[in-house]
């Protein structure tokens, strides 16, 4: 069976920023192409004419499709005109999702190039909540458990880690803590009220392999249980017991990204925020006309 010969195409991500928004963006889309190779070209704080100008030369360099994220309608429509004079297709990814906003809210945008990354409480929370996670991480600093939004338990190699410092960036506290053979967890002990619980697991097969490939890059040939298959096979049994006892949710992280499992804890973390508000109101509502008959007493 012939070999698919994958055609190579150029892609410009310009951006007046960072550039983060249209490289996610166009990673999401372009994953769906898979017999296509692409150069990609990444333009970023673009702001103004002089650097547009070195944008221009690079797309005579390599002609290809332009997606870029500009807020200045000035710079727009300079990029579109020359676009438009060399036979190039060029997109503004935002401006639909701007004019469909504008429209919403009944006014126009602003142009403030790079505004998503300004140093706001916001930003500051993010930064505070990624110190939080590398100082909790792999068990650390456990008195500090009841100030995390989440505390995600799991043996060894079901990313734990990666996963806490992806949920940082998006400003929430996450800590983990390992659960290794024959150390017990008294996670009760420490009276967790504000933090969700979450527990991690991973099929034994690929939890195997992906420990060889640890033990390998560390050359470390010495932890035999650590990739013996029926001794993996009780760390996972146990570390389920423990996550039936607390009662917490449990994801598998088996055949699911970083991301995947971030945003399922984030959604967790969502509908536990939503419930404790729901049972707030209807205490309140019970607790208000306590309160009128007290008022009402001679």
């Amino acid at each position: 069976m012939n070999k698919i010969e994958k055609k190579t195409f150029h892609v410009h991500l310009v951006s007046d920023a960072t550039g983060e928004t249209i490289n996610n963006l166009a990673r999401a889309c372009l994953v769906q192409f898979d017999h296509v190779h692409v150069e990609e070209h990444f333009w970023s704080l673009i702001r103004n004419k002089r650097q547009l100008d070195l944008v221009i030369e690079g797309l005579r360099q390599w002609p290809g499709l332009v997606l870029y994220t500009f807020v200045d309608e000035a710079l727009r429509k300079a990029l579109n005109d020359q676009c438009r004079k060399m036979g190039i297709t060029s997109y503004a990814v935002l401006e639909p999702i701007l004019s469909v906003m504008a429209n919403h809210f009944g006014m126009q945008s602003g142009q403030n190039p790079g505004k998503q990354h300004v140093l706001d409480a916001d930003y500051f929370a993010r930064i505070d909540a990624m110190d939080y996670a590398m100082s909790l991480d792999d068990g650390n600093q456990m008195e500090k458990l009841n100030d995390a939004d989440v505390v995600i338990l799991g043996v060894s190699r079901t990313s734990k880690t990666p996963t806490c410092i992806y949920l940082s960036h998006r400003g929430i506290r996450a800590a983990n803590v390992p659960i290794v053979p024959e150390i017990p967890i008294d996670i009760a002990s420490f009276r967790l009220v504000k933090p969700l619980v979450v527990g991690l697991t991973k099929d034994v097969e690929s939890l195997v392999e992906t420990r060889k490939t640890r033990v390998r890059f560390l050359q470390d040939n010495d932890k035999i249980n650590y990739v013996d298959i029926e001794k993996v096979q009780q760390e996972v049994l146990e570390a389920r017991r423990l996550f039936a006892r607390l009662g917490c949710p449990v994801i598998d992280v088996s055949r699911r990204s970083i991301e995947e499992t971030a945003a399922e804890i984030m959604m967790l973390i969502n509908k536990r925020n939503m419930e404790r508000e729901i049972a707030k109101m209807a205490t309140d509502q019970m607790d208000g006309p306590k309160e009128e008959e007290k008022d009402k007493e001679p």
